[in-house]
């Protein structure tokens, strides 16, 4: 590989979307065990490694003795991140591991490791820091690698407990009951666990019932089958879209980085937290790939209803004027072209690439101004990602995976600033004339009801020249003759295919549904500028920015259900094209 070749390799993989793998695991694993489990770690990351070859796998290990410290090894091994959360500062944590040999190898870890992120972690209460940094975890990854004898435990922020929050947001004595009332029996993406079964070095240490040491499978919440061997399809899909993501996002790395629109400004300085800039990357990509294809979507509708129209024309030219082969061997082209442009749109999925990279890239935004502001869930068991498409389709999961590695970083120690806050009133909700979202919705606004009035006027229009055109035929029929007669016809039935033409693209980009949308979207964002500047504190303006955070999340959803329902793919367009 030349230099070049390789500079570009390495920038580009900046842009591949990392596939993360936490590890949870007991500390006192039987050492006759330790070699097989450290091969079962070390095929399981060869196995992502070439089914995921667009991805950047990353490994979070605490580095607590046992199986965090055998995964950790095996990923330095391979060349691979290791991203090393604490659940305290690392001194702290150090006194946790009580021989001089593991604090040294603890030592050593550290020095290898990618990046180390200490949560503030309560060292009066370990036992709620560990459960912390398990929520952490597996709110922050895309797979839980579980080395774990099987069986249910009532550690606090134990093994067996990450491995149940896991899969159902519950973990006794941390996350109260109505953290997860939500969540509970809605089937999503963040269930995935990848389970090597091992032994525990004490009495009754051996795995569960029905579970044998070293086995390894898929294990998830699926109530006909929970453990598999192979990666469940559902999340294979998942994986599909994500993966997707990361090739378009390496694909056009140099364009997104000279080109994409970045939410940070150079007044952002340090005022921002530890993150931002990852969130903002992310975003970068996912709204300028988005931008990319709404423009192929918008053009291939275009063309598809300017062909309608010619068709639909040509049709009404035969039927009524010219009843010449030569118009329908036209028409038959232009359907040729027609279905070529439609099949080519459908196979590269730009309509659908266009709708989820927004959703994302809309997602994203929220996220970074609410990591700006110093915004944090009212939750200790929810992250910002975790609601967001929640009871829509359950392949747009993988938006929600993209949102785990952006808030990874700014998830781990919130940063609340006064200039923060400040950052994301201006910048994130602006005002009328000066930016800002709520400036973006009242000026989309105002275009999207003048093009409805414009669709609204062609529809009076055509019903006047139809008026128009049957009172001169009823009144003057005889006397103007067939041809004049057939030539005013004509014009009526162009007329009326234009306007059903508008009418269908109108339909197609959802023009007046757009326009209730945005006229909430204004609402909201015109009222939370209202709050904020009658706000007594920072506390307040913080939740005020929540709220709206949320709601926006919301209508964001509502946004891409809706967009998907009109598809590309309009049949009713070819009815009016040819006359039906």
């Amino acid at each position: 590989m030349s230099t070049t070749s390789s500079e570009t390799f390495v920038h580009s993989r900046k842009h591949a979307l990392p596939l993360v793998v936490a590890v949870t695991g007991h500390r006192d694993l039987v050492r006759a065990e330790e070699e097989g489990i450290r091969q079962r770690v070390e095929e399981f990351f060869d196995e992502l490694l070439r089914s995921f070859p667009e991805r950047r796998l990353q490994v979070m290990s605490p580095l607590a003795e046992g199986a965090d410290r055998i995964a950790a090894r095996v990923a330095l091994e391979k060349g691979l991140e290791v991203i090393s959360p604490f659940p305290m500062e690392r001194s702290e944590y150090r006194k946790d591991f009580e021989t001089a040999a593991s604090q040294a190898e603890f030592d050593s870890l550290c020095s290898q490791a990618h990046e180390i992120l200490e949560l503030p972690g309560d060292v009066d209460n370990r036992d709620r820091a560990y459960a912390r940094l398990g929520v952490f975890l597996t709110a922050h990854c895309h797979i839980l690698l579980a080395i774990w004898d099987g069986k249910p435990g009532t550690a606090l922020g134990g093994t067996a407990q990450v491995v149940r929050f896991h899969h159902d947001s519950v973990m006794a004595g941390y996350v109260p009951p109505s953290a997860t009332a939500q969540q509970i029996l809605v089937d999503d993406e963040s269930d995935l666990v990848y389970h090597i079964v091992c032994s525990r070095d004490r009495d009754g240490g051996e795995p569960a019932a029905g579970l044998k040491p070293l086995e390894v499978c898929w294990f998830t919440k699926n109530i006909d089958e929970p453990r598999s061997a192979s990666l469940p399809e559902q999340h294979r899909r998942i994986c599909r879209r994500s993966g997707e993501f990361s090739r378009d996002s390496q694909r056009f790395s140099d364009r997104i980085e000279t080109e994409g629109w970045s939410l940070l400004d150079e007044t952002a300085g340090d005022i921002l937290p530890h993150g931002a800039e990852t969130i903002d990357r992310l975003f970068r990509a996912a709204d300028w790939l988005a931008i990319r294809y709404q423009r192929r979507t918008l053009l291939v509708l275009r063309v598809a209803h300017i062909l309608a129209f010619l068709m639909g024309f040509l049709f009404i030219l035969y039927s009524d004027l010219w009843a010449e082969t030569y118009l329908m061997t036209v028409f038959l082209f232009l359907f040729a072209i027609a279905a070529a442009v439609q099949y080519m749109a459908k196979k590269r999925a730009w309509q659908r690439k266009y709708l989820d990279y927004r959703s994302l890239a809309e997602g994203l935004r929220i996220q970074f101004y609410w990591a700006a502001a110093g915004v944090v869930s009212d939750s200790v068991a929810r992250f910002s990602h975790d609601n967001y498409l929640q009871s829509q389709d359950a392949e747009l999961g993988w938006i929600r995976n993209v949102m785990r590695v952006a808030g990874l970083r700014s998830g781990a120690n919130p940063k609340q600033s006064d200039e923060g806050l400040e950052f994301a009133e201006r910048e994130w909700i602006g005002a009328r004339g000066k930016g800002g979202q709520l400036d973006y919705f009242l000026s989309q606004l105002e275009q999207r009801t003048q093009h409805n009035r414009f669709t609204e006027w062609l529809g009076r229009l055509s019903l006047g020249v139809s008026a128009l055109v049957v009172s001169v035929a009823v009144l003057f029929g005889e006397s103007i003759g067939e041809d004049m007669t057939a030539l005013l016809v004509t014009i009526m039935g162009a007329t009326l295919l234009i306007f059903g033409i508008r009418h269908a693209y109108a339909y197609s980009t959802a023009e007046r549904e757009l326009i209730k949308q945005f006229e909430f979207m204004a609402r909201i964002y015109a009222n939370a500028r209202y709050r904020l500047d009658r706000a007594t504190g920072p506390k307040e303006k913080r939740q005020v920015l929540l709220a709206l955070g949320r709601s926006a999340l919301g209508e964001h959803a509502q946004w891409i259900m809706m967009h998907r329902e009109r598809s590309v793919d309009q049949t009713e367009i070819w009815r009016l094209g040819s006359g039906g």
